[in-house]
């Protein structure tokens, strides 16, 4: 471009700048634009999209010193100059109306925390499409406003809502872990005759995986196959995660040796299942064959197998493994995998030498880590571990009875009645109530859930019959 004289045409080098974004050599495209003699408004559009999308903050504060000094050198900006920009000089030059910047600065607002703002903007546009709509709907969903997400959802017209709408809405349900109203839409989403894409897929797979619905989840699998969808490396991953969180680790097994193309999450995947499932030693197998297939584990696998040692008591290779996370494959472990150490080393009964990596490591423990500490107590009959992890968890979890079980529990096995039941007026005197029990059970596609004591269900005195009658047949052992 040099030798030809075409680095002086700024069109040509704003898709340069685009390109080595794309490629991640962002800080070069800056070099290359602020050598350029006389950048118009495209080229200073083209940089400072570039430096909006990259998650630094520093490149977000270069972003707005190029719009700055746009103004010196470039006399009117276009739509395209506003996004993650000034809102106050839409309005100046009249761009207030143009639905790429109003989109823009619903996105703006929602991503700095300003929904009431984002709201704002939106109820001012005189005339909505679709991106004005899914933009406050992602913003709604972002922040964990799924019930305003579903109330836009509702008032949003029929013929504007399209599959990105929906998907918003599921997705928030999903990550908030209410998958049973994700499923709820997503059949709403598939009755009004709107075609789910790949994205729409991975959500509601991801709530069938947390409902464990897997009837549900193999009808959206035959779904895929019968639209004659191709099922990507994320979709194969979905339903592989949706298997193995459902309880049927053979056929998670059986999709992932079906499936040819394989990343980490695959292999990371299919390692949790099966430690998850008490099923560490195939766990460690199968982490061996990820490493010979030459795929470089990453944080999260490092946690399924450091929990899979944990399940199959290999505390010398878990404490090896954990290692070699730093000086073999350059991974930081964080506050999660130093839980895992420790939970290895107190199932193990090396209650010792769990207290001391929870005092040495580089981080605050934090309740899962006081709370591994006092379930090693609890089964190896260490009180004095017991209290000490007892104390710091009220600090961090007051309402939780389980940790006043747990102590209460070992109190009792040690034949210290007193204390055992001091324990229960502690939880009394400060409010803390136990737990109910929870089950559930999936029928025709619908998955039920019973929690104890609750008497809310239609059908109640029905289900206590049920009961009764079973109880009865139990105790005459007919059945």
């Amino acid at each position: 471009m040099i030798i030809t004289g075409l680095h002086r045409d700024n069109l040509i080098v704003a898709k340069l700048l685009e390109a080595c974004s794309v490629t991640g050599h962002l800080r070069y495209a800056y070099s290359v634009f602020t050598h350029q003699p006389s950048p118009n408004t495209y080229l200073h559009n083209t940089m400072i999209r570039a430096l909006s999308l990259v998650d630094e903050p520093k490149a977000h504060s270069t972003a707005v010193l190029v719009y700055r000094k746009f103004w010196s050198l470039c006399p009117k900006p276009d739509t395209f100059t506003f996004p993650l920009q000034i809102h106050r000089q839409t309005v100046v030059f009249g761009f207030d109306s143009s639905v790429h910047v109003v989109t823009s600065l619903i996105q703006m607002y929602s991503s700095c925390g300003g929904l009431g703002d984002a709201r704002k903007v939106f109820d001012e546009m005189p005339v909505r499409d679709a991106t004005v709509w899914n933009a406050l709907l992602a913003g709604y969903g972002k922040a964990g406003e799924v019930d305003e997400a579903r109330r836009l959802l509702e008032t949003m017209p029929c013929w504007v809502r399209n599959a990105v709408s929906w998907t918003c809405v599921i997705s928030a349900y999903a990550k908030k872990g209410r998958a049973s109203e994700a499923i709820e839409v997503f059949q709403r989403m598939l009755m009004e005759n709107v075609e789910p894409d790949e994205v729409t897929l991975l959500a509601a797979l991801s709530a069938c995986a947390d409902l464990g619905s897997l009837e549900l989840g193999e009808r959206i699998c035959s779904y895929v196959d019968h639209r004659g969808m191709k099922r990507g490396v994320s979709l194969n991953n979905a339903l592989i995660d949706m298997y193995a969180k459902s309880g049927n680790v053979a056929k998670a097994l059986e999709e992932f040796e079906r499936v040819s193309e394989r990343n980490v999450v695959t292999w990371t995947t299919i390692i949790t299942g099966l430690a998850t499932h008490g099923l560490g030693g195939e766990a460690l197998t199968m982490f061996n064959r990820m490493v010979k297939a030459g795929v470089q584990p990453n944080s999260v696998t490092f946690i399924a197998v450091l929990s899979a040692c944990s399940h199959v008591g290999l505390v010398d290779l878990g404490k090896h493994l954990f290692t070699s996370m730093r000086s073999v494959y350059g991974i930081q472990p964080n506050v999660e995998h130093f839980g895992c150490l420790i939970d290895l080393l107190g199932r193990a009964g090396r209650l010792k030498e769990a207290e001391e990596v929870s005092r040495t490591m580089p981080f605050e423990a934090n309740a899962a880590i006081w709370g591994s500490l006092l379930a090693a107590s609890n089964v190896h009959h260490d009180l004095g571990l017991g209290e000490s992890a007892l104390n710091q968890l009220i600090k961090l979890e007051p309402n939780n009875s389980g940790n006043y079980m747990l102590l209460g529990n070992l109190y009792a096995d040690l034949g210290r009645w007193d204390e055992s039941r001091m324990m229960r007026k502690m939880m009394k005197g400060t409010g803390v109530k136990k737990m109910a029990g929870e089950s559930s059970i999936e029928v025709e596609n619908r998955v039920y859930r019973f929690i104890s004591g609750d008497l809310s269900n239609p059908h109640v005195v029905k289900i206590h019959e049920l009961l009764q009658e079973i109880d009865l047949q139990i105790q005459s052992n007919e059945i």
